[in-house]
């Protein structure tokens, strides 16, 4: 047998099956997609600059480096990366200073000092007279870090010639929000059920808890809170805590920690006790104690996330005593481990005669200075409830002494939930990118968050996950955009959602630009997209009662005033909108001088939140010289016609993805035209019937009545 016929003879086939379109593929590898290198020129210079890997230590968090970046250069090139020694020209050397000692030898003690724990880098360096590629770190999860970008500059088709390459996370505390229960079902869940299969642990440890550590890895978070804000306190009990222990031991090699919602009434549900109360004696002790029990499961637990007096949760107001008081409480119980307490800001009282969007700036801003120093208040984007756009929330910049972590909402509550494409990267740089004016113009939420514009020691960004069981993790595949965009930013804020874009679309499809230029643009048009279909011109909370799937502009009558529509919108014969101004609410005035003088009268406020800060009458002139009214039914329309226009982009897409991932998403694209004829309809109908004048002349009327559309009563929605 001729041997080396057979050798070429099965090496051509296997690059030949690696370089066939995939037929099918259910979207679970996420972005990491370590598919063949299609263009031969990168491919064949990127096997001349690896040809092998030299890594010293063992520690599990090398180790699992070690495995992705052989199983990730294996599918990519063709070819396994084999350990070799450093006697090879083009090895890839990973490791830090302290487990490496031709890293020690590079001497980039300076470089390093200033990326903290977490930085990396990935260098072209020289290393005993041959060429080499360096990926090092100050820690193994910094490493563990750059091994993933260093993946993604291949699945990217960037250059490896040349490498220099610095980052380090500007935030801390990257973390996950689960609202997932405890009987699987996940509030505000649009793509099945909890990925925690508490039935089956601590002894069956599903591969998926792995894959989702590795995915948080890649995009750099690095902390998970498993239950529901809505908080259950069985999660504290022993029969419980084995199970989060069996959590924490697979997702710690990733740098994953793990943290717990805790109900403030636990001492009272489970413990025995016949109060609460934060400033009792036998309360801090229980707390204490029970933390002392948590750590003995999990050495490196990272804190508890706290709902407390909102919506009807426990809270430290039921006994007289202050937000302070009750977070500093917790933060006493795990201090002494290095634990931290996420204290949301997510307060309102409906017996409060007072505007919803001032309540939590009222309670939490006479609190500044009070919390412990390992107490971060979580403040919402907006001042409402992650809506499809709200201006920044008043408590960015007003607490100079309190760190303020940022929490999105990545799951699609209010932005079409499962059967919508919407990109939310936009939307969280709209919000960061804000100015709070607090300390002059360039007073950034986004540098207030990173700590940078008040010197918190402690700074964190938190995201409520869109991630279920669904094969592909978010129920629509482009929900698996919002997730890792999430990531990016909570590591470095001043990316651009067009390069965030680029990044997913890459790895999760192809390189070629012809499918990457419009795919891209759809993208970062779609959040504005819905808007218009939704919420033109500052409107907000107008969805759905309790499902809040679909128009509901006309919701009224309900227990609480402030989970209605009409609440929200005023409209009236003489117009629409919430005034916030002096002559209103007055909620402007929780914002600096600077953003009150830009957003005080309807001239100079931007037209995105002219209804959120001003009751504007029907015929004003808005910038494009039409009347409001004419100006609103326009945006209703175009937002309509966009998804529209987006299902063409995508039908163009079809030579470049596999069938089952575009069939999905062109079915979904479909829904989602239908439903924003649906937001259309409904709204301009009913709006209609305030401002008393004719749909514009050109724009086609609805098929259906208003009162077609008021009956229209969804069943089945899911996420509630």
């Amino acid at each position: 047998m001729n041997f080396k016929f057979l050798a070429i003879y099965l090496f051509v086939l296997f690059t030949t099956i690696l370089s066939l379109p995939v037929i099918a593929d259910d979207g679970y590898r996420l972005w990491q997609r370590y598919d063949f290198v299609q263009d031969q020129a990168k491919r064949q210079a990127y096997l001349a600059n690896l040809t092998g890997l030299v890594i010293e230590g063992n520690s599990p968090t090398l180790t699992v480096a070690r495995q992705e970046l052989v199983t990730g250069l294996a599918g990519l090139l063709g070819k396994p990366l084999r350990l070799t020694s450093l006697n090879t020209a083009g090895v890839l050397i990973l490791g830090t200073p302290q487990n490496t000692s031709v890293i020690k030898n590079l001497n980039l003690a300076v470089k390093l000092t200033a990326l903290g724990p977490e930085g990396f880098l990935i260098l072209s360096a020289q290393v005993q007279g041959k060429k080499a590629t360096v990926i090092t770190a100050n820690s193994d999860v910094g490493v563990l870090y750059g091994t993933f970008h260093f993946l993604k500059l291949l699945q990217t088709n960037q250059d490896i010639t040349q490498l220099n390459i610095s980052s380090a996370p500007k935030i801390q505390r990257r973390i996950l929000n689960h609202w997932d229960n405890l009987d699987r079902t996940v509030e505000r869940g649009y793509a099945g059920f909890s990925i925690w299969d508490w039935h089956k642990l601590p002894d069956y440890i599903d591969q998926r808890y792995i894959d989702y550590a590795r995915a948080n890895a890649s995009i750099g978070i690095n902390g998970t809170v498993l239950t529901n804000v809505n908080a259950n306190a069985l999660i504290l009990t022993p029969q419980y805590l084995v199970k989060v222990k069996a959590l924490a031991d697979a997702f710690r090699p990733y740098g994953l920690k793990v943290y717990l919602t805790a109900r403030f009434s636990a001492p009272v549900e489970m413990g025995g006790l016949k109060t609460a109360d934060p400033l009792d004696a036998q309360v801090k002790t229980w707390w204490k104690n029970k933390a002392a029990e948590i750590y003995s499961y999990v050495p490196d637990f990272g804190g508890f996330l706290v709902k407390a007096n909102s919506e009807g949760q426990p809270g430290p107001q039921n006994y007289g005593r202050s937000h302070a008081d009750g977070a500093n409480m917790l933060a006493d119980a795990v201090a002494e481990k290095g634990g931290i307490v996420m204290w949301r800001a997510f307060v309102y009282d409906n017996k409060v005669p007072d505007d919803r969007a001032k309540q939590a700036y009222t309670e939490f801003k006479p609190l500044d200075g009070q919390f412990r120093k390992n107490v971060l208040v979580q403040v919402k984007n907006g001042p409402i409830d992650f809506q499809p756009r709200e201006p920044f929330h008043p408590l960015f910049g007003a607490m100079p002494q309190t760190p303020l972590m940022m929490e999105f909402q990545i799951t699609q509550e209010y932005l079409g939930q499962a059967t919508n494409l919407v990109y939310q990267a936009p939307l969280y740089k709209e919000t960061l990118d804000a100015d709070t004016h607090v300390k002059g113009a360039g007073s950034t939420v986004a540098k207030v968050v990173d700590g940078s514009l008040h010197q918190y020691e402690l700074t964190g960004m938190a995201g409520v996950a869109n991630i279920g069981n669904d094969r592909n993790w978010t129920g629509h595949l482009f929900g698996q955009a919002n997730w890792y965009c999430f990531g990016r930013l909570a590591w470095d804020h001043t990316l651009s959602s067009e390069k965030i874009a680029d990044e997913w679309l890459r790895m999760t499809f192809t390189n070629e630009a012809t499918f990457l230029n419009p795919i891209n643009k759809m993208m970062r048009q779609s959040r504005e997209t819905l808007v218009n279909y939704m919420t033109p011109l500052g409107l907000h909370h107008i969805m759905g009662y309790s499902h809040h799937y679909g128009p509901g502009p006309w919701i009224k009558d309900k227990q609480r005033a402030d989970w209605t529509s009409v609440y929200y919108h005023k409209a009236s014969p003489e117009g629409i909108g919430f005034d916030r101004t002096v002559t209103g609410s007055n909620a402007l005035a929780q914002y600096a001088p600077g953003v009150q003088q830009q957003f005080g009268k309807p001239a100079t406020c931007p037209e995105e939140f002219l209804l959120w800060f001003h009751h504007v009458k029907w015929d004003y002139k808005v910038k494009s010289g039409r009347s409001l009214w004419d100006e609103l039914c326009q945006r209703y329309y175009r937002g309509a016609a966009e998804v529209g226009q987006m299902r063409q982009t995508w039908q163009a897409a079809q030579a470049y993805v596999d069938a089952e991932r575009f069939n999905h998403v062109k079915m979904l694209l479909l829904i989602q035209e239908k439903e924003a004829r649906w937001w259309r309809d409904a709204c301009v109908l009913y709006f209609q019937t305030f401002a008393q004048r004719p749909i514009p002349a050109g724009l086609e009327k609805p098929s259906q009545t208003l009162d077609y559309y008021v009956k229209q009563d969804p069943k089945f929605v899911p996420g509630n």
